[in-house]
């Protein structure tokens, strides 16, 4: 399906913003896979006529992050780690910066049903290009990933027990929604 021409308000209320991260190291098997999500953000979609002068711009607030669930570890992920793991998040990965993204170009994709984005992402200040593809249905529902390299934006990706357990460099982004009325 076609987006349709309009202006689109985007957040928490019409969809979710998520992001997965995976581990690594010898000690893998102790750490977790972690879904992470952003529950502080806002996006605004504009569509021309034959997505003419189409934009994305979205902003997201780096304290909002909310671990919802880690898989893979030796045991479960309990209260007090989700906490522990999202004030780690706050203080020595993002450290409260900026996270914001501004589209270059949006276009069609080639099946009709795709939009095809390309801008800046800043992250802690450091801007570089990304690019992503939205997938719309008929019934306006909205979705798209992205995956991120944290050293890309000299993020260093958090690690313990001395280098042997780590999360991964790539992190997944991902956008599940539905477009509201424009």
């Amino acid at each position: 399906m076609r987006i349709p021409a309009g202006t689109y308000k985007l957040g928490p209320e019409h969809a979710t913003l998520t992001l997965r991260t995976g581990k690594g190291g010898a000690a893998s098997k102790a750490g977790h896979n972690l879904l992470i999500e952003v529950s502080s953000w806002s996006a605004t979609l504009h569509v021309g006529d034959d997505h003419a002068g189409a934009s994305l711009q979205l902003s997201a607030d780096s304290r909002s992050l909310k671990v919802l669930e880690g898989t893979g570890g030796i045991q479960a992920l309990g209260d007090d780690d989700k906490v522990s793991i999202k004030q780690t998040i706050d203080d020595d990965v993002l450290k409260g910066g900026t996270i914001e993204f501004c589209s270059s170009s949006v276009e069609p994709g080639s099946d009709g049903g795709s939009v095809r984005v390309t801008g800046e992402l800043e992250l802690l200040g450091k801007q570089r290009p990304i690019t992503f593809e939205l997938q719309a249905a008929p019934d306006g529902h909205l979705t798209g990933n992205a995956t991120v390299k944290q050293t890309d934006w000299g993020i260093k990706p958090y690690s313990t027990l001395f280098g042997a357990l780590k999360v991964r460099d790539e992190v997944e982004i991902s956008f599940d929604g539905r477009l509201p009325a424009s």
